[in-house]
């Protein structure tokens, strides 16, 4: 967007825009988000930043009556796949609180001089301030949202002591911690031992569609999924912890047990990131609705999203087991695994292991699986090389290199990497013309059923290629039965289909 297409969006005070730029007022000093219902500024008068970070880095604070922290997050750092995008994304999952600059950039690939100039021009701000305004994100959502005692909200929120956490929540926000808690309680009080957020996202949202993908998908003892809800066990740097995910009313809540409060903010973005919730549907919608071969399914299913990963190595060793077979029989391998290597925990009901390790495929896989002896030979190796760090796959890759690294290994071809990429780092913009479901979507819908024929046409959707797919996955989902895939192909691609995935 340029200078006059921001302005329009401030003007229109439109709340699609909330969480893509920030406005900064020289003549206040106060950066707000789009949607803010003071009067607009001029225009002379307006500065427009792509991050919070970076309009407090020019010198301004927040707005205290629109609250620019609390909405989603932008959904460029899954459009893009530069540098800056990739470093937001690890940044989002606490590397740096972890690892530090250094760990951050070491990831990259780049110095940590070289990635701090590269973050700096181009989104305003460096590596350090680009998290503490994550941290001041989530520190201003436990105040407002729990009866947490002040210290556990700074520790949660990933500050390393009270006076930093103090300095920096009245240096952003020009409040102190008690201002902010006293101006918006929460309307319900939690449960002992746990954290209830609210967690932001622009609309329309198909929460339905996403609870019914999990659904068939469940793991035993590690998820369960209803058609209202979905929760799980998860291991996080701090400990095993537990989350559900629910829709209450217009509001999607999220509900932690966790080992170490300092994992708040990383679980926060990695349940974003699996429910897609920083996406932008409206043009999503928008693009896709204007054909006529989709305007019926947007039309049908408007706000559709993109089911992320929670965790990369997982997402890996899952669609590795759910080559050429069915869902059910996917799921039933990973019950089987869970329960021969999985860590067991003390949950709540239904949930009873953690998703197993590299190390604890490596050490009980080969007993665990039954089924062909080369994907079972796929997985140990790819489980080896995890876990000896000769391979790594994470949030933060570059979408070019990852399907080059995961495709070196025997038993990986470009449907599996594709997939990957969509679930894994968020790509909008991947597209799977050998997948037989895909294929039978787009003949229902009107499109080339021949892959190259449809790959060459659906060209016009780009960047939106992967909500593509899953609007042609749930076009052959409802087709008749005789037009839908019976089975998977006997050659590569060596995963085929939706109901081949688990």
């Amino acid at each position: 967007m340029d200078f006059t297409e921001r302005y329009s969006a401030i003007q229109a005070k439109d709340s699609r825009f909330d969480g893509q730029f920030i406005t900064a007022v020289r003549t206040t000093g106060i950066y707000c988000r789009p949607s803010c219902p003071a009067r607009t500024p001029k225009s002379e008068n307006v500065t427009f930043f792509p991050t919070s970070a970076a309009a407090h880095e020019a010198g301004y604070r927040a707005c205290k009556r629109c609250l620019p922290e609390a909405v989603p997050g932008t959904p460029a750092w899954n459009l893009r796949n530069d540098l800056a995008a990739r470093a937001m994304r690890l940044i989002g999952d606490g590397i740096i609180e972890r690892e530090g600059v250094p760990g951050l950039a070491g990831r990259l690939g780049y110095s940590s001089r070289h990635l701090t100039r590269i973050l700096t021009e181009e989104l305003g701000a460096g590596p350090l301030a680009l998290s503490r305004a994550l941290r001041a994100q989530t520190a201003r959502t436990l105040l407002t949202s729990t009866d947490l005692p002040a210290s556990d909200v700074a520790f949660a929120a990933g500050f390393s002591s009270i006076r930093q956490f103090n300095d920096t929540i009245s240096e952003v926000f020009q409040l102190t911690p008690g201002e902010i808690r006293s101006r918006q309680r929460h309307s319900s009080r939690p449960v002992p031992g746990t954290l209830d957020l609210a967690l932001p996202f622009r609309p329309p949202f198909d929460a339905a569609g996403l609870f019914a993908w999990f659904v068939p998908r469940a793991v035993a003892g590690v998820e369960v999924a209803t058609a209202t809800g979905y929760r799980r066990t998860v291991s996080l740097p701090g400990g095993p912890g537990s989350f559900e995910v629910r829709l209450d009313g217009d509001a999607l809540r999220l509900r932690a047990t966790l080992s170490s409060l300092g994992d708040l903010p990383v679980l926060v973005s990695r349940v974003r990131r699996l429910f897609d919730l920083d996406a932008d549907p409206v043009a999503i919608d928008r693009a896709l609705g204007a054909d006529p071969s989709l305007a019926a399914s947007v039309h049908a299913t408007p706000g559709i999203r993109l089911p992320g990963a929670l965790d990369p190595e997982e997402m890996l060793f899952r669609a590795i087991i759910g080559q050429q077979i069915s869902v059910a029989a996917a799921r039933t391998q990973l019950n089987r695994l869970t329960v021969a290597a999985g860590t067991p925990v003390d949950g709540p009901d239904g949930l009873s292991h953690l998703f197993p390790t590299a190390a604890q495929i490596v050490e009980h896989g080969r007993d665990a699986m039954v089924g062909p002896r080369a994907r079972i030979d796929t997985l140990l190796t790819v489980a080896e090389a995890l876990a000896t760090g000769e391979f790594s796959i994470g949030f933060g890759d570059d979408a070019v290199e990852q399907h080059r690294a995961l495709t070196a290994f025997r038993g990986i071809g470009d449907w599996t990497a594709g997939y990957l990429s969509m679930r894994v780092l968020g790509n909008p913009d991947v597209f799977l013309p050998g997948d037989v479901a895909v294929r039978t979507g787009a003949r229902t819908l009107g499109l080339p059923a021949e892959p190259r024929a449809l790959t060459r046409d659906v060209e016009r959707f780009a960047p939106w290629r992967s909500y593509l797919c899953m609007h042609l996955w749930r076009s052959a989902a409802a087709a008749p039965p005789a037009s839908r895939p019976t089975k998977a192909p006997l050659a590569p691609p060596p995963a085929t289909t939706l109901e081949e995935i688990a």
